[in-house]
């Protein structure tokens, strides 16, 4: 049948790679050949389970497009889940992510929760961030075609842009037509030959440089070498049998005219598309007329300082806009953006360099920032495959090259990331928040989370099932409104092992002593996939660990579990210390400042490490102050201490404590 998996014959599949050059060669091809297909289970659905896989056989045979293409781009747009008709990030819909960028913005909400100074360097005065303008409603014309695919689709399908929206079997239609006109538009004939189709799987990328083009293609035909099979996020089971024979027609690319990137000094691997958009190094006037400069600080790391934690973000706008700002001298910046619709990456400041992105200048001198591209601020929205697997291909060749841990104590999120002092608590971003799937990001890496111990080990990685994990969150539209449902990465703790009993209290989040919500951005009582705690107790099916100085509860059912059994060293106080503090930044000493640099104070936050607790270490690292005040560099200086500190898990955001105040044990002991 004309596009079935298994039409072919091996001899059509034994097509020479024509190469379009270095840039779509097999050697870029090939690397990706090597993921494992994936499973996640979901929750069930009324329909039948077996509904989407026909829709995607009944669009492949009604626009002969080959099946397998057809669901080789669909997985790499959404893993075929519909998100039960809500928009991703950038305004796509359902299995084929067919955009709609405007309709989605006048259905968004439009705020920016945290008021942090990215910077974080209190000695250097407070740097606020510009607020992000409203989101209005362009004109069609203004948006960019990879914005609009789905008014596309509905002329060429014939069906309204409501269905395309809401109907998964209709989107994966309209999917369909949008690749048989890429494929007519080449002058190709609609062949039932997989190997036919690169260029139009490339141009659907919506990509405007021929790198990115070639990585969405190839990324699409490693799905299709590699066969996958999973139940997606309304319980329609889907599976894409392997073709290990297919050889795809690169040179394709050559012939549609896109640009060439330009690669200047980019530190990407090659498996990603990476262009460089430097971010400025300039001198320039404050509103009151006194010198300033921006937007990050010259270093020479790793010689100067380790680079020991990657920073993930999301943005609060289109890719377009965040290249305007990250290119504004007298605003913020960060390392690399990545765009949604594709996966291309776009680098800016030297991994060598400091950049101003998480609102704390310690975690700024020895971390990378990736934003990920998203103007949709809604946290029920969601991220594309693309997206997630050059990230995570990024993030790999990173902590490879800086030799990164990749563990939740390393690869963290901006809502990991620990206010510096009491004051600035409050004001901490959440970024990406609970929707961010770290299972599957850190599976794509060769890194899933997993059970490494027995029962006694004596701490939980919190690892439970994205798609069947659905905790309530208010707030996503309206303060107070429940969001929409589906999985989490997150999981709530309680004061008492019952569903009803109080949720935990952040005393730095609310000084006065209020109580957690279940807002999607409230942090206080939260745990995330990935991060380790240190067991605090057992009782039926909840699990106790210490959080933020408090046993705090969470629903951990055997047949459901939402952590597994974990060791490793933890720290407690030492000796008969009833408590010990606790710290946002790993400063030095007031003796190890040398004359000229301002001795910065260690302050401890409001919370207290108490006798009997443990928490899990991350790092052991020296208290470091990086003195960056000038333009000029000449006085720029890494202030090293004696004082050493570990770096723990110690609430949602991780935290520090003084090596001199704990001692270092056995999780199980």
């Amino acid at each position: 049948m004309r596009g079935s998996v298994t039409a072919r014959t091996p001899a059509a599949r034994r097509r020479a790679v024509r190469t379009a050059g270095a840039l779509v060669s097999a050697g870029l091809l090939l690397p990706l050949l090597g993921a494992a297909p994936s499973s996640s289970p979901s929750s069930s659905s009324s329909d039948d389970p077996s509904r989407l896989q026909g829709a995607f056989a009944a669009a492949a045979a009604e626009y002969e497009v080959p099946q397998s293409v057809l669901l080789g781009v669909s997985y790499l747009q959404s893993r075929w889940d519909a998100h039960g008709g809500a928009p991703s990030v950038t305004g796509g819909y359902g299995p084929m992510h067919l955009t709609d960028a405007r309709t989605a913005i006048a259905g968004a909400p439009h705020h920016s929760e945290g008021k942090e100074d990215p910077r974080g360097d209190d000695s250097r005065g407070v740097l606020l961030p510009k607020a992000p303008a409203e989101a209005k409603l362009p004109e069609s014309s203004q948006i960019p075609a990879r914005f609009k695919t789905l008014p596309r689709a509905a002329e060429l399908s014939g069906q309204s842009a409501e269905r395309l929206r809401s109907d998964p079997a209709a989107n994966v239609r309209g999917g369909a037509a949008l690749l048989a006109a890429a494929q007519k538009k080449l002058g190709k004939p609609l062949s039932d030959d997989p190997a036919d189709w690169y260029g139009a799987v490339a141009r659907f990328s919506g990509a405007d440089d021929q790198a990115t083009a070639a990585t969405y293609a190839n990324d699409v035909f490693a799905v299709i070498h590699d066969g996958q099979s999973r139940t997606t996020d309304s319980g329609q089971h889907v599976a894409l049998a392997a073709d290990s024979g297919l050889e795809p027609d690169a040179a394709q690319v050559r012939s549609m005219g896109l640009r060439k990137a330009p690669t200047g000094e980019t530190e990407c691997p090659a498996t990603v598309s990476c262009e460089w958009i430097p971010a400025p190094y300039e001198e320039f006037k404050d509103p009151q007329g006194n010198d300033d400069y921006g937007n990050h600080d010259l270093s020479d790391r790793p010689k100067s300082q380790s680079i020991d934690t990657i920073v993930i973000h999301d943005t609060e706008g289109t890719w377009e806009g965040v290249l305007n700002l990250v290119q504004d001298p007298t605003y913020v910046s960060w390392q690399y953006t990545l765009r949604s619709t594709d996966g291309h990456i776009a680098q800016h400041v030297k991994a060598k360099d400091v950049a101003w992105h998480a609102g704390n200048w310690y975690v700024n001198s020895k971390s990378i920032g990736l934003e990920h591209e998203g103007f949709l601020t809604a946290p029920d929205t969601w991220y594309t495959e693309a997206m997630y697997r050059s990230s995570a291909r990024l993030v790999k060749y990173l902590a490879k090259k800086y030799v990164i841990p990749l563990d939740r104590q390393h690869i963290i999120g901006h809502d990991n990331v620990p206010g510096t002092l009491p004051s600035t608590i409050p004001g901490m971003h959440t970024d990406p928040g609970p929707y961010w799937d770290w299972q599957h990001y850190f599976t794509l890496m060769g890194k899933p989370f997993k059970r490494t111990a027995g029962p006694n080990g004596g701490l939980v990685t919190v690892a439970p099932e994205y798609s069947k994990n659905r905790p309530e969150y208010t707030g996503c539209v309206k303060a107070g409104e429940t969001c929409a449902t589906h999985g989490s990465a997150a999981v709530r703790v309680h004061t008492e092992p019952r569903d009803d009993a109080p949720l935990i209290k952040d005393i730095g989040l609310r000084p006065g002593g209020g109580a957690s919500t279940t807002g999607v951005n409230d942090i206080g009582a939260r745990l995330s996939t990935g991060q380790k705690y240190a067991v605090a107790g057992r009782e039926g099916d909840w699990t106790a660990v210490w959080y933020l100085g408090q046993k705090a509860w969470f629903k951990n059912p055997k047949k459901q579990p939402t952590a597994v059994d974990a060791t490793g060293p933890v720290v407690t106080p030492k000796g008969d210390a009833a408590d010990v503090p606790v710290y946002g930044r790993a400063y030095p000493e007031k003796a190890a400042y040398p004359e000229g640099v301002p001795v910065q104070p260690v302050t401890p936050l409001p919370y207290k490490l108490l006798a009997g607790q443990k928490y899990a270490i991350g790092d052991k690292v020296p208290g470091e102050y990086f003195y960056a005040p000038t333009f000029d560099t000449a006085p720029h200086k890494v202030v090293r201490g004696k004082d050493m500190y570990y770096e723990i898990q110690f609430g949602h955001r991780v935290a520090y404590v003084r090596a001199a105040d704990v001692q270092v044990v056995s999780s199980g002991s």
